[in-house]
Formats: C-alpha cells, sequence, structure tokens
C-alpha cells in the first residue's frame, strides 16, 4: 500500500489530498508554513521546512515514504529541485502535480518578463496604478520603483505593514472571479498588473479579468525545472499509484 508524502500549498494539492483520503491511501500533507491559516484537510498535515535536500531524504526513509508527489506552486523551484534529488537518495517514487502554464488569447496585451527583476525594471516610467498580484512574497522588490500606487492582495494580515510608500492593502482568500477581480481594478483604477505566469484556473480570473478590461499585463515566465516525471490532474496522481480516481469503483458502484 502507497505511503504519499504530498508537498502541498495549492488548489491540485488540496483536491488531490481529498482525493487519496477516499481511497484510504496513507498521506501526509506538507506546507511550507507561509498561510498562517491553512483549510482544513482530511488527511494529516505537517508545517515548515526540511531541512534541505537531505533533511528531505532523511523524512523518506524515517516515515517510510513510498510516493512522493510535489503539487508545490509553479514558481517552486527550489522545493521542486529538492523533491527530485531527496527522492533519488531515499529511493520513492516521486511525481510532480502540476498547472499548464497560461497562454496569451486574443485581447490579452501581456509583456513576458524572465523574474521579478524583469517585472520591476519594466516599470520604470510615470507614476501609474498598478496591482501586484503576487502575494506578499516578494513587495519589497518593487521599492525600487516607489513611484507608483500599489493595490497589494493577501491571505493573511502581514506582520508590519507593507514597505512601499504609496499603497492599498486587501485581505482576501480566493477563489476569485472574473467578476470580482474587474470590479476591484476598476474600484482601484488599476493601469497594469504584474503576475506570475502560475497556470490553471483557480487564479486565472486576473487575467480574464485585465483582458475585459483592456489592462497590460506584465507576466513573470516560469522558472527552470529539473527533468521529472509531471501531471496535471489530481486523478492522474490515483492512476500512477494504481488507484482509481472512484472511491466506488471497486464494488461497481
Amino acid at each position: 500500500m502507497p505511503n504519499v508524502l504530498l508537498l502541498g500549498g495549492t488548489t491540485e494539492a488540496n483536491a488531490l489530498a481529498r482525493l487519496l483520503a477516499a481511497q484510504g491511501v496513507a498521506t501526509t500533507l506538507s506546507y511550507a508554513g507561509r498561510t498562517e491559516n491553512p483549510r482544513a484537510q482530511p488527511v494529516p498535515v505537517r508545517v515548515g521546512g526540511f531541512g534541505g535536500v537531505a533533511g528531505l531524504a532523511d523524512y523518506l526513509r524515517k516515515h517510510r515514504v513510498t510516493h512522493l508527489v510535489d503539487a508545490t506552486h509553479p514558481f517552486a523551484a527550489t522545493m521542486s529541485a529538492h523533491a527530485v534529488d531527496a527522492a533519488r537518495l531515499a529511493g520513492a517514487a516521486h511525481v510532480a502535480l502540476t498547472r499548464p502554464a497560461w497562454k496569451p488569447a486574443p485581447g490579452d496585451r501581456w509583456t513576458r518578463v524572465p523574474d521579478i527583476g524583469g517585472a520591476v525594471a519594466a516599470l520604470s516610467g510615470p507614476a501609474r496604478r498598478v496591482m501586484l498580484a503576487l502575494g506578499r512574497m516578494h513587495v519589497e522588490a518593487f521599492l525600487a520603483q516607489p513611484q507608483h500606487h500599489y493595490l497589494l492582495r493577501f491571505v493573511d494580515t502581514p506582520e508590519r505593514p507593507p514597505a512601499l510608500p504609496r499603497h492599498s492593502l486587501i485581505l482576501d482568500r480566493g477563489p476569485f472571479t472574473v467578476t470580482g477581480d474587474s470590479r476591484l481594478m476598476q474600484t482601484h483604477a488599476i493601469e497594469v498588473m504584474v503576475c506570475k505566469n502560475a497556470g490553471g484556473q483557480g487564479a486565472e480570473a486576473k487575467l480574464l479579468a485585465a483582458r475585459q478590461l483592456g489592462l497590460p499585463v506584465l507576466i513573470i515566465d516560469r522558472p527552470a525545472m529539473p527533468d521529472r516525471a509531471e501531471v496535471c490532474r489530481p486523478e492522474d496522481v490515483l492512476a500512477w499509484l494504481g488507484h482509481d480516481a472512484s472511491p466506488d469503483a471497486d464494488r461497481g458502484v
């Protein structure tokens, strides 16, 4: 019987945790610990880092993990690289549950940049009203462009107020809607949005809203990932484990 360590923090990881619980598959869901009040889960949860590749490999051996599923954010490049190496060292099977990247559609006004630094540099020029759809991790990098008024949307109240001299902060937790994000951008008179190419449907509303409003978007390309097996649906992970997605399948219900 598989013993799964699920590296989570995404909508897809939560969906997979529910499927694994329904199948009775022994699973531990691991969070990095950046969200203060994560949603309740149907499987045991651990919070915090592992201590690099060696620490993760030790955890896999100690807890007799047979299958490591990396369902972290597509931009969690360091954690994903550690997962590949640790699974190899510990002899655990490994797969990544990831989202297909977004692609521009008619009406999109995207400018692709390679990283956060590229996004900061692209904001040089006159003051504008900018929606930073990046969470709270990279906000301080935009101090290099203090002329803008920034709209920030966080899940949790920050310990310290953001250092940006001109900003508005709202606290909200997805899933977000196109209607809601369109209203938000209009209310705050947003002129340009900055976001990562996270992919998936759960975070796509802001891009669809920007398209409707004709707003330019600075979209940050994904970091390079190591060679690994990848799937795009939680059900595909169950197939990889040798289980069907329906808990009633064996009974023919």
